[in-house]
C-alpha cells in the first residue's frame, strides 16, 4: 500500500517490562513504516520497567534517531504515557499502539491511509469484523461486550464506533488541541472520542493477537479507572449546558 502523508506522524508506545516485546515490536514497525511515503517518529514512553526494556529501546535509539525513548518516574497508567508521548512531539497525526504485540503494526498502513484521506480517527477495531476476537474465552467476550455497549449513551449521534475501548488508533492534534484528559487507566480512546472535536472516524478491523510475552497490566485497578472514567464521561456530558 502506498501512502502519501503530508503530516508528520507519531506512534507513542508506552512499556512496562515488555523487554521479551519491544524488540521484535519495533522491527515491525519500522518494517511497515519504511516503504511508506511518510516522516514519523516512534516514542517509547517506559514507566520504570525493571527488565531491560529501556537498555533495549536505547540501543535502537543510539543507530535510528526517529525512535526515541522516554523514562517517566514514579508515574503510572497507560493514558497518562501516551499523553506524556505526545507531549513531546511536535507531530500532526498521534497514534499509539501497545508493546505486547497484541495489536499488529501490519495495520499501520491502512490506519495511515485512512488519515490521508481526511478522517479525524482512525481506529483498529476488534469489533469492524466478526472474527476480531477469535480465541478469546467466553467470559472475556462477555465482560468485554458490557463494557463496550456501556458507552453507546455517551457516543456522540453520528460518531458511534464499535469498537470505543481500542488501544490502537491515530488522531489529528488539532481535534484535541487545548484539552486535558484523565492520566489514569486505559480508556484513551473513549474520552476522546466523547470530548474532542471529531468529525469523521474510520474503524479498520484487525484480530486481536495473543500477548507474545510478559504479563498483563489488566486487573482490577483498571476496572476501577473505567467505571470512574464513565461517571466523569457521563456528569460532564449531562452537565453540559444545552445550545442556545
Amino acid at each position: 500500500m502506498h501512502v502519501a502523508l503530508r503530516d508528520k506522524f507519531a506512534l507513542v508506545i508506552p512499556t512496562l517490562n515488555e523487554a521479551g516485546n519491544v524488540e521484535t515490536l519495533l522491527n515491525k514497525i519500522r518494517e511497515v513504516l519504511e516503504p511508506l511515503d511518510a516522516s514519523y517518529e516512534i516514542i517509547v514512553v517506559d514507566d520504570g520497567s525493571t527488565d531491560g526494556t529501556p537498555e533495549i529501546v536505547q540501543k535502537y535509539a543510539e543507530s535510528d534517531r526517529r525512535i526515541r525513548l522516554l523514562s517517566r518516574h514514579g508515574e503510572r497508567g497507560l493514558a497518562g504515557a501516551v499523553i506524556h508521548g505526545w507531549n513531546h512531539s511536535d507531530a500532526e497525526l498521534l497514534g499509539v499502539i501497545d508493546a505486547d504485540l497484541q495489536h499488529p503494526p501490519e495495520l499501520l498502513p491502512a490506519l495511515l491511509s485512512a488519515m490521508a484521506d481526511g478522517h479525524d480517527i482512525a481506529i483498529g477495531s476488534r469489533y469492524a469484523a466478526k472474527d476480531g476476537v477469535r480465541g478469546w474465552n467466553p467470559l472475556r467476550v462477555a465482560i468485554s461486550k458490557a463494557s463496550t455497549w456501556a458507552t453507546l449513551p455517551l457516543q456522540r449521534n453520528g460518531l458511534r464506533v464499535k469498537d470505543p475501548m481500542s488501544g490502537y488508533f491515530i488522531v489529528r492534534r488539532e481535534a484535541i488541541d487545548g484539552l486535558s484528559f484523565e492520566a489514569k487507566g486505559f480508556k484513551l480512546l473513549l474520552e476522546i472520542l466523547v470530548r474532542a472535536n471529531i468529525r469523521s472516524a474510520l474503524e479498520i478491523p484487525f484480530h486481536f493477537g495473543r500477548r507474545h510475552a510478559g504479563k498483563s497490566k489488566a486487573g482490577a485497578a483498571v476496572a476501577f479507572h473505567y467505571l470512574q472514567l464513565l461517571g466523569k464521561l457521563s456528569r460532564d456530558l449531562f452537565l453540559r449546558p444545552s445550545p442556545q
